[in-house]
């Protein structure tokens, strides 16, 4: 059984769950979590909040919690090639499509991209247009400007 707990950072709430592997989702509020959940704090939880508001604050660039992914195959390659984006910097969704040696696939990075559970930590924020236009982001746009800015400060 996965569990979760709510958190209030300075973006708003923010839902955390975990598996006994590592952390399945971090979830702005609002969204709704699956009945299959439990609602305690685990180590592995409360770890991923400290980190994450660390993030927030500007004092962390690298999240160590572990994370257990769930997805296809190819989302979780897309997700592990965002982990290797570095703080402070972005790539373009056909960067990304090359990197992984699928250089056609670059709207299905989009995709990809979109069904990230585990944002800020897989870096999704960091994957931009082509063209270094802001392109769609869960959170939107001004959240997504919001961490590129707070990454670019503290770079």
């Amino acid at each position: 059984m996965e569990e979760y707990q709510i958190y209030e950072t300075k973006i708003g709430k923010v839902w955390i769950c975990a598996s006994e592997r590592g952390i399945t989702q971090i979830a702005l509020g609002g969204e709704k979590l699956e009945r299959t959940r439990e609602r305690v704090e685990n180590g592995i939880v409360r770890q991923a909040a400290a980190e994450l508001e660390e993030y927030l604050e500007g004092k962390r660039k690298i999240f160590t919690f572990p994370i257990d992914l769930i997805g296809t195959d190819f989302q979780k390659k897309v997700w592990e090639a965002l982990r290797t984006i570095p703080y402070g910097e972005t790539r373009s969704y056909g960067e990304i499509a090359r990197q992984i040696e699928n250089p056609k696939a670059a709207r299905a990075v989009g995709m990809a991209n979109h069904n990230n559970p585990v944002w800020i930590a897989v870096p999704c924020h960091r994957v931009i247009g082509a063209d270094g236009s802001l392109t769609g982001y869960g959170g939107g746009l001004k959240l997504k400007q919001y961490l590129l800015d707070l990454e670019k400060q503290n770079h």
